[in-house]
């Protein structure tokens, strides 16, 4: 069994520059929410509807702002974005097992791929020809890197992982199970009656330190390559379309959707379940809320918003008649406005 982690709030302060106010010696072996957290562990105040719980949490120790260290009678640590603090804090929490070097007995590596030394590759994995693996890259179970891939350094594929042909993933870039990258575009020409496939001649670059979640597809490029710049982030289960590009330190919740050829720029935020359409551009620090449909490009940062949030089911149905007449009520009013003019 290993041993039992443990940080004390001095150290902690000290080593992430917060000011402590409380105990120095309070022992922290664990983190948790406010309403759960015990004398032991460490849990954080950032949204204000939960000050209610900082008056009854247990926590030995809370990370929060200046401004709701009154709230606290314990220790505490200030931060200017407790999340933030709290998010540094708890990676030294996290138990994790480090990957073997070397390729295990069922894996398949074609004799023509490249695996360097240090690098782990799982069970039932395979690698075909052209395939390189950099150093310290770790392949978990069943994943699958086709021809032409490269998989950098550090970078973790976490189990049944596929790479179809030419993806180039960079440093320390982790993918998490069952996504798909640079599988066929969705590139048709309709001829007459049928339509002929138009192949996908581009590849898939992923820049350093990106994160892609469970079950996501990203589609090689037409011609061009698809491109995740650095540092972007996907959620769970989403679709990117052959010839996105996809600025630095982008972040996209779990289902959203983003057409061919769009162009999302750096530091934007892509809400839950929300679609872009193909060939728009979406300038820097864009917000779009979840469920949007953005149908036109954006120039401009902002928050942009479309969509009718959940209502009572009555009231819904009554909105929506309502809306099928919108067209007949604005002529009538047009109408009334110019014999009101005359």
């Amino acid at each position: 069994m290993s041993a039992a982690i443990a940080w004390r709030a001095g150290a902690l302060a000290e080593r992430f520059g917060l000011e402590l106010r409380g105990d120095a010696a309070t022992q922290v072996e664990g983190v948790a929410t406010l309403a759960l957290a015990g004398p032991g562990q460490l849990s954080f105040l950032s949204n204000p509807r939960y000050r209610a719980q900082m008056q009854a949490s247990a926590a030995g120790v809370v990370v929060l702002r200046a401004d709701d260290a009154p709230l606290r009678q314990g220790t505490a640590l200030i931060a200017r974005d407790p999340y933030v603090a709290y998010a540094h804090i708890a990676a030294l929490f996290e138990r994790s097992t480090a990957a073997p070097s070397g390729i295990h007995p069922s894996a398949v590596v074609d004799p023509q791929a490249q695996v360097a030394a240090s690098a782990s590759i799982g069970p039932h994995c395979v690698i075909e020809a052209g395939a390189v693996i950099e150093d310290g890259a770790v392949l978990g179970p069943a994943c699958l890197v086709g021809p032409d891939c490269r998989v950098g350094p550090q970078a973790r594929l976490v189990a049944r992982v596929t790479l179809v042909t030419r993806v180039r993933l960079g440093a320390r870039v982790l993918v998490h199970p069952g996504t798909v990258i640079g599988a066929d575009g969705f590139g048709l020409a309709f001829e007459r009656d049928h339509w002929i496939k138009v192949p996908q001649l581009g590849g898939v670059r992923i820049g350093d330190d990106c994160e892609i979640g469970a079950n996501c597809t990203i589609d090689r490029g037409a011609l061009e390559d698809t491109v995740l710049e650095e540092d972007v982030r996907l959620d769970n289960q989403i679709q990117i379309a052959h010839n996105v590009h996809i600025g630095a330190h982008t972040a996209m919740a779990g289902c959203s959707a983003v057409a061919g050829s769009a162009r999302i720029g750096r530091y934007c935020q892509i809400g839950g379940a929300a679609g872009i359409l193909g060939h728009l551009t979406i300038a820097d620090r864009v917000v779009v809320t979840a469920m949007s449909l953005v149908t036109s490009s954006i120039p401009a940062a902002g928050e942009y918003s479309s969509g009718m949030p959940a209502l009572d089911k009555a009231q819904w149905r009554r909105n929506a008649a309502r809306f099928r007449q919108l067209d007949e009520l604005a002529r009538r009013l047009s109408a009334l406005e110019k014999d009101s003019a005359v």
